[in-house]
């Protein structure tokens, strides 16, 4: 849509206000609402937005101890540019709009999680290849209001739907269809493509399936969806976490399935196995992956969730068709050939995790990365030494992308050495503001992450 027909669009689908939404590093979804003037005489320049959106924590407290960026000083401005091939109606009377984040002086802010996927995309395209996703988002859902939930400190919560735990059963209390009928409805509303929904392996846990496409729209509709998640809870009363791990339950997951296309066609399908250029995708992404464990598990709880046999990979490793290893690789299709990452945490912010996964990916096939081998068997619960290790802690994986030497060079020095600052003032943090090392879930991180992760 061109900037000269947006007058005409809100005016005929009588709009009288307007959302402007992105996602700050931690993934929460950040925004305005605009009058309709504010919005349409603000296109050119962008939305200003004071630096903080990506200078705080999720406490609201200044990062420090790391180096200022240029795009950051005392209390600057920067300029939310928004795609208007996102404009969409979000509620009767109301429009939202998905933008990016730039400087006064014209500049991409470096750490822009949309601004970094789109710079990926662009060196893919540039080598012929157009990057295909899809993601699966998981999410535990309460009886209680967000209201009680909050007067009970995100403690002792009912599962919505029953407390048995067990995946993809359908006999389900009325209330918990009620909830996922109500998301999917407002999904059709909004536009948004889906391919499927269910319950997984925990009490009141969900997952939601975002339809295949470009990266770059399906990044956009994972952060609407659970926006749209949310806000269908509040109002039927209930509650929906993101929460990597909420309680000492099953953990939560957003894997991410990506291929390459060229010409229409599947780059990664080869009639005998994973095509040369899948090998070399894969040989970039094993090559960062103890690096990229730190974008794909961003807070102190994401790493709860890295426990053997339960469900997430634990190891450095990938394989045919295995879903104990972190990749697995889905090979002898023409259409469904791809890899699926199964890293990342519910909370992770997927923008991120899909650029640092493709730029690696990318970056392995410039290079011609040759993979390790597949592995074959049980990725879980290993005789020590035999293969390497997920980092397990933040400060772990803060110090493997500090050594990584992949992801500097697709994503850009400044957005890792940002990003390492604002792990380490996570962990910091932790310790420094009610958080003990040694006990299980505490309050301070549900009270942290359990309604903005």
């Amino acid at each position: 849509m061109q900037s000269s027909e947006i007058s005409q669009w809100l005016a005929d689908n009588e709009i009288t206000s307007v959302q402007v939404q992105a996602t700050n590093l931690d993934g929460t979804f950040v925004g305005k609402t605009l009058s309709v003037e504010k919005f349409v005489g603000g296109l050119d320049q962008g939305f200003a937005f004071a630096d903080v959106v990506f200078g705080n924590d999720l406490g609201s407290f200044p990062v420090l101890g790391v180096p200022f960026p240029s795009w950051r000083g005392e209390l600057d401005d920067i300029f939310l540019r928004v795609d208007l091939d996102t404009l969409v109606v979000w509620r009767p009377g109301v429009a939202a709009v998905i933008g990016d984040f730039w400087t006064a002086e014209g500049e991409p802010v470096s750490v822009c999680p949309r601004n970094l996927l789109r710079k990926v995309v662009a060196r893919s395209t540039e080598a012929g290849y157009e990057v295909v996703a899809a993601v699966e988002i998981e999410a535990t859902v309460f009886e209680e209001s967000i209201q009680e939930a909050r007067a009970k400190g995100f403690e002792g919560l009912t599962p919505l739907g029953g407390t048995a735990g067990s995946a993809y059963v359908l006999a389900k209390s009325s209330d918990w269809r009620e909830y996922l009928e109500a998301v999917e409805a407002r999904l059709r509303e909004v536009g948004i493509a889906w391919e499927a929904w269910n319950d997984e392996a925990a009490a009141g846990q969900i997952e939601i399936n975002v339809a295949v496409g470009e990266v770059v729209d399906v990044a956009d509709r994972w952060a609407r969806t659970r926006q749209i998640m949310r806000e269908v809870a509040y109002d039927l009363g209930r509650t929906v976490t993101f929460m990597a791990k909420w309680s000492d339950a099953w953990g939560q997951a957003s894997h991410i399935n990506i291929s390459l296309a060229t010409n229409g066609a599947n780059a990664f399908y080869s009639a005998d196995g994973p095509s040369q250029t899948m090998s070399h995708f894969i040989g970039g992404v094993m090559q960062a992956m103890p690096g990229t464990s730190s974008i794909a598990l961003p807070f102190i709880t994401s790493y709860r969730r890295i426990v053997p046999l339960e469900g997430p990979p634990t190891t450095v490793t990938w394989g045919l068709h295995n879903k104990s290893t972190a990749i697995r690789a889905v090979t002898g299709h023409p259409a469904y050939s791809r890899i699926e990452y199964r890293l990342p945490g519910s909370d992770s912010n997927i923008y991120l995790v899909a650029a640092a996964v493709t730029g690696a990916g990318v970056y392995g096939m410039e290079n011609a990365v040759e993979p390790p081998e597949a592995f074959v068997g049980s990725a879980w619960a290993l005789p020590p030494g035999l293969v390497e290790n997920i980092p397990t802690t933040i400060t772990q994986a803060a110090a493997a992308l500090e050594a990584d030497k992949v992801l500097p060079e697709v994503l850009g020095e400044e957005f890792v050495t940002y990003w390492l600052g604002t792990r380490r003032w996570e962990w910091l943090a932790f310790h420094a503001m009610g958080g003990e090392p040694d006990v299980g879930l505490t309050a301070w991180e549900s009270a942290r992450y359990f309604e903005l992760a």
